[in-house]
């Protein structure tokens, strides 16, 4: 196959740095020339995001501050694995009520993303939530966080426009418009039998 002429093959590791959020790794591999190439690697367990859609079409958005970026962003609600084997439906409820105090009634898992797979190992499941109960919200210590809500239309111009560029965000806001849309899709002649929700179907689907 093709692929197998492009295929890296991992020789040795070891750990050069360990964080409390990420491991660093230095990695030697094999190239498909046969020689030998050095890799640094991010080691992070993981995390979710949840697109967070009210009965009147809605987004719940996060606004903080990143130092990292230098800048305020709008961003889907979103935290990181505890461990790395955490199921990922269980920490997606957890984190959706501890920034937002919503709980959802409906999940649909929409995808996984691989942030930066040059270098980093962090995988985030996306998940689609209706059927919202508001709450009282918990966020960690250090996290200073504003809500807002505005029609999930608006927010996609928002990505289309390029004022919201966190990278989760725009995945999850285009996919869960796309993925409402097609509910909403008739069906085609001869189909008229089957029924499609107007809402996700309830799901236990973790990783």
């Amino acid at each position: 196959m093709m692929d197998d002429a492009l295929r890296e093959t991992f020789l040795t590791g070891k750990e050069v740095f360990h964080g409390k959020l990420i491991n660093v790794e230095h990695w030697m591999v094999s190239l498909p020339n046969g020689k030998e190439a050095l890799r640094e690697v991010v080691r992070h367990n993981g995390a979710v995001a949840i697109v967070p859609i009210d009965a009147f079409g809605n987004v719940t958005l996060v606004r903080q501050h990143r130092v990292v970026a230098g800048r305020f962003t709008w961003e889907i609600p979103a935290g990181k694995l505890d461990t790395p084997d955490e199921d990922h439906f269980s920490a997606a409820q957890r984190e959706l009520e501890e920034e937002t105090g919503l709980r959802a009634e409906h999940w649909q898992k929409l995808t996984h993303i691989d942030t930066t797979p040059g270098f980093c190992t962090e995988r985030i499941a996306l998940y689609l939530a209706t059927g919202l109960s508001q709450h009282h919200a918990h966020p960690d210590a250090d996290e200073f966080l504003h809500l807002t809500t505005l029609p999930l239309h608006e927010a996609v111009a928002l990505v289309m426009k390029g004022e919201i560029r966190d990278a989760k965000t725009i995945v999850g806001l285009l996919m869960a418009s796309q993925y409402l849309a097609d509910q909403q899709r008739p069906q085609p002649c001869g189909c008229a039998s089957i029924q499609r929700p107007s809402c996700p179907p309830s799901s236990q689907a973790g990783k």
